[in-house]
């Protein structure tokens, strides 16, 4: 069986276990010093949100999406809302959730059990942890503009830009583990970015979110995925 999936078979885990820490070692630095700082900006939103200070800056933002004749209009062509609600739907609890399902299938049947569990883990800890901050935070939803998307529960945090990075990051650090070519590496890095970032948009392009909502839900999210990394890697565990 091809074991550079995961690298837990790797030959290289024969080397001592000094070596092995070396190249992790500044790795898990530069985790903890994210996680810290994804955290810490979480934190800060939350408490300027709770102050109000965010409000001049989320109300510019999403008027600058819609028509000044009507707030009710989004600006753009007609294709570019429909590629917008199509976006959002990437970060959505149904497609989340099968691929969630599908990605945790695979790496059960090819014996990932690690990754299976950190990735089942990360997922449901991320659903209840946007769920309970919603109830506590409580805050509403934009009322001043349409809605071109439904809406079921509070605003903050943005549960989709939460989800997305919680779900995509960490699988991609996943795929990414057992590919030798670092340009593949990146560009999947790059790609799960860039969808994340989409996703984030495109909820306040609908107007179902304010921008702290979303700034608010990456930094959390990517908090989740960081701490997910770090339970595949250590202990110091080398890549594939």
């Amino acid at each position: 069986m091809d074991n550079r999936f995961d690298g837990l078979t790797d030959p290289s885990l024969s080397l001592p276990a000094a070596t092995l820490a070396k190249p992790f070692a500044p790795r898990l630095l530069a985790a903890i010093v994210a996680l810290g700082a994804a955290v810490w900006g979480f934190l800060f939103l939350t408490d300027a949100v709770g102050e109000g200070a965010t409000a001049a800056f989320d109300r510019a933002l999403i008027l600058m999406l819609r028509q000044s004749v009507d707030p009710n209009l989004l600006r753009g062509p007609a294709w570019l809302h429909e590629t917008a609600r199509d976006i959002t739907a990437l970060g959505g609890f149904t497609v989340l959730a099968l691929v969630t399902i599908a990605a945790f299938a695979v790496m059960i049947v090819y014996r990932r059990r690690r990754q299976a569990i950190v990735f089942g883990v990360t997922a449901v800890a991320a659903q209840l942890l946007a769920e309970v901050i919603k109830h506590i935070v409580g805050r509403p939803r934009p009322v001043f503009v349409a809605h071109y998307d439904l809406i079921a529960s509070a605003s903050f945090p943005s549960g989709h830009a939460m989800m997305a990075p919680a779900i995509y990051f960490t699988l991609a650090a996943i795929v990414a583990a057992g590919e030798l070519r670092p340009a593949a590496r990146v560009l999947l890095m790059m790609g799960s970015a860039a969808l994340v970032t989409a996703i984030g948009v495109s909820r306040v392009y609908l107007g179902v979110h304010w921008p702290t909502d979303v700034i608010a839900g990456w930094t959390l999210g990517s908090a989740v995925a960081l701490i997910a990394w770090i339970a595949l890697r250590w202990p110091g565990r080398p890549p594939a």
